[in-house]
């Protein structure tokens, strides 16, 4: 094992104690103690770090669910309570404003890799007065992710179609996925087909396997 993974190992067991020790304290459970935390450093403008170009790779592929059907006619839904549904191609989604960015892209498994990707922040796509959650699904919604319409409308998430300056593959998402530097990769779904905005907390993968549905950095 190498130094920089014993050094994450020893540092996710010593902030896990202290975040369960404070959670204790306060009657909540560690899961809601770190979104109150990473919600507070959202709420004050926290901007992932940015990192030059250069210094970008590919990261892994992790992750295939939602990935096993080819795509064909791809459109990406966007429903939302009191708005018409609409329905956008990948090129009507290319013609929002286009960001890029290199940013970097961590694993809860302890891994990260700085990427440069592509794409329009989702809030260009977000209904006037969206309502307080937004979920992505996958165009067969077998994964799918939720999330606070804060971290959605953050200005670092993207829906991003390249990656590294090339389109994506569908191992990494083609033809559009979601990028949101401030949150773990669970959290970075491939393969966007639909974005739901709701009133009401919406269901998450991996939060129903044990994971913090919040996963902030």
């Amino acid at each position: 094992m190498n130094s920089n993974r014993r050094s994450f190992l020893k540092f996710g067991l010593a902030g896990a104690a202290v975040i369960g020790g404070l959670s204790q304290l306060l009657k909540i459970s560690p899961h809601e103690f770190n979104e109150r935390v990473t919600r507070k450093l959202l709420g004050e403008g926290r901007l992932a770090p940015t990192f030059a170009r250069d210094k970008a790779r590919e990261p892994k592929e992790n992750g295939g669910v939602g990935l096993d059907e080819e795509v064909v006619d791809w459109n990406l839904k966007i429903e939302a309570p009191g708005v018409a549904t609409r329905n956008m191609s990948i090129q009507e989604v290319k013609a929002l404003p286009r960001v890029e960015m290199t940013t970097e892209l961590m694993c809860v498994e302890g891994w990260s890799e700085v990427v440069h990707w592509t794409g329009t922040p989702l809030r260009h796509i977000a209904p006037p007065n969206a309502p307080e959650y937004v979920s992505l699904m996958t165009p067969d919604e077998s994964y799918y992710v939720g999330l606070d319409l804060e971290s959605a409308l953050h200005p670092q998430t993207l829906l991003a179609w390249e990656m590294n300056g090339q389109p994506l593959t569908p191992e990494h998402g083609a033809p559009l996925r979601l990028v949101i530097p401030v949150k773990y990769g669970i959290k970075n779904i491939k393969r966007v087909g639909s974005i739901r905005f709701s009133p009401e907390r919406p269901k998450d993968y991996w939060a129903e396997r044990g994971y913090d549905w919040y996963a902030g950095l």
